[in-house]
């Protein structure tokens, strides 16, 4: 029979040892709550390789075909050593059986290159010819003639959720690891980024599947072998996050190049500054502290035909919030000559809504 003075000790014991039990999974709680929002993706994403864990295979197959090297050279010029063959690496898709090839601008350096070439599939080395570079959506259009070409399937990016599979293929160190596939899950979506030139590119996706320099231009895919996206850049401050322009943000600009050749650029023909780079740099206050400060309307321009005047913050395109001026430069993309758009401008203290007829762009 234990004593009443045992039996003391013994509960004493017992709750000392429910205590800590208890108390760790207290703290486990916590990190479980913490990694909620992980767990659950991880487990929507991989749902579908359980139940078919040839599934990446399959999407692999499909899109490969597609899939380009992009090799460029060029000149730079150097004070000690004169002049110096630059040579360049990266990846392209096909996007039209015309041969025309969605990468990055960074990829042919901007456009600034003397020579282009493109590898196939199949093993088909061919120059290209750079239709369009921009640097501030990092997109540029290539075109290959002479070769028979497999053109990808374009998914909707604006249907992406977080935590859905997401896979790459790229190169991404160089010829010898060519048509590298790597494989996650979509991480975040609406992602901002600076990049070089002072651009801040917006609504970026954001994903695990390994994506370093190499890859740069090429597909991000979801399980039906469809693009939604092109990989841009491992970000350099961290592991297991990769960044791709979702593919909707191409599809006007490729959609003028598959139906008309060429690229019709509009214009509205102002000189604007972001509204808050305004205020650092001139210690002045503005009625709006997000949007474009209209330094200058250039006489003649469809700007001056609608009404906008100097001094107006530009905060809204047919109702689309509007606050940095290469975000207005992307979003121009969607439109064509001859078109209207309305703007929703700050004047003073009032609000305006002005209509502005877009015109081709015709400057070099």
């Amino acid at each position: 029979m234990v004593s009443a003075k045992h039996s003391k000790k013994i509960f004493l014991l017992v709750i000392m040892v429910v205590s800590c039990f208890l108390s760790g999974f207290t703290d486990l709680s916590y990190a479980s709550e913490a990694d909620a929002f992980t767990d659950i993706s991880q487990k929507i994403a991989f749902a579908d390789y359980q139940k078919d864990p040839f599934l990446v295979t399959r999407v692999v197959k499909k899109a490969m075909p597609s899939v380009v090297g992009i090799t460029t050279e060029r000149i730079q010029q150097d004070f000690f050593l004169g002049a110096r063959r630059i040579e360049g690496v990266g990846t392209g898709v096909v996007v039209d059986s015309r041969g025309y090839i969605l990468t990055n601008a960074h990829v042919i350096n901007n456009g600034d290159v003397r020579e282009v070439n493109v590898l196939f599939d199949d093993g088909t080395k061919k120059g290209a010819k750079i239709l369009w570079s921009d640097a501030s959506m990092d997109l540029a259009v290539l075109k290959v003639d002479g070769v028979n070409v497999v053109p990808a399937v374009l998914g909707d990016s604006d249907q992406l959720e977080v935590g859905e599979p997401a896979i790459a293929i790229g190169n991404p160190l160089g010829m010898q690891f060519q048509r590298t596939v790597t494989a996650g899950i979509i991480s975040g979506l609406n992602r901002s980024v600076s990049v070089s030139g002072g651009f801040s590119i917006d609504n970026m996706i954001q994903t695990d599947a390994s994506i370093n320099p190499g890859n740069s231009g090429g597909p991000l895919l979801n399980v039906r072998g469809e693009v939604i996206g092109i990989n841009t850049a491992k970000a350099q401050t961290a592991e297991g996050l990769g960044l791709a322009i979702p593919i909707n943000e191409a599809k006007p600009i490729l959609q003028q190049f598959i139906e008309k050749g060429e690229l019709e650029r509009v214009y509205i023909g102002i000189q604007g500054v972001d509204a808050d780079i305004y205020m650092h740099a001139t210690g002045r206050s503005l009625a709006l502290d997000k949007g474009i400060y209209v330094a200058k309307v250039f006489e003649g321009s469809p700007a001056a035909k609608g009404g906008l005047q100097p001094g107006d913050i530009i905060f809204s395109l047919n109702g689309k919030s509007i606050t940095k001026m290469n975000q207005l430069s992307r979003e121009l993309y969607k439109y064509r000559p001859q078109e209207t758009i309305t703007l929703h401008v700050m004047r003073s203290t009032e609000k305006y809504l002005i209509s502005i007829t877009l015109e081709k762009w015709n400057f070099n």
